[in-house]
């Protein structure tokens, strides 16, 4: 019965997925409102909210099975970087939250990137 209970009584793993979510969310915004404001739109800010909720063109197949790549990839990497540092505790938050913020941030990037091209915007 233990198995099956799960880690619902950690919160830690439930904080640091819900801080992934909210990262990429920001950064996806922050590259739809520069991609608006240099194309001279006149409200960047409402045009990219507008854009974020209207992102129902799924991606190509190919794109999104590398976009799932890449999002594994990132966490692959902020698990090992975790694991790496269980140690040291002081190094640890920096080093985990450092290498999570990269990954996020290219996950976001190319999913922006190839989002524009689908959409031939």
């Amino acid at each position: 019965m233990f198995l099956a209970r799960g880690s619902s009584d950690d919160p830690e793993g439930w904080l640091w997925t819900l801080g992934a979510v909210a990262l990429y969310a920001v950064i996806s915004y922050g590259l739809e409102y520069r991609a608006r404001a240099r194309r001279g739109s006149r409200h960047p800010a409402r045009d990219a909210l507008h854009d974020l909720k209207d992102r129902e063109d799924p991606q190509s197949p190919q794109h999104r099975f590398v976009s799932r790549v890449i999002m594994l990839c990132g966490a692959a990497a902020t698990g090992l970087v975790a694991f790496a540092t269980a140690t040291t505790g002081a190094a640890r938050i920096p080093a985990v939250g450092f290498t999570a913020v990269l990954a996020v941030s290219v996950w976001a990037y190319y999913d922006h990137r190839t989002e524009m091209r689908d959409s031939g915007k």
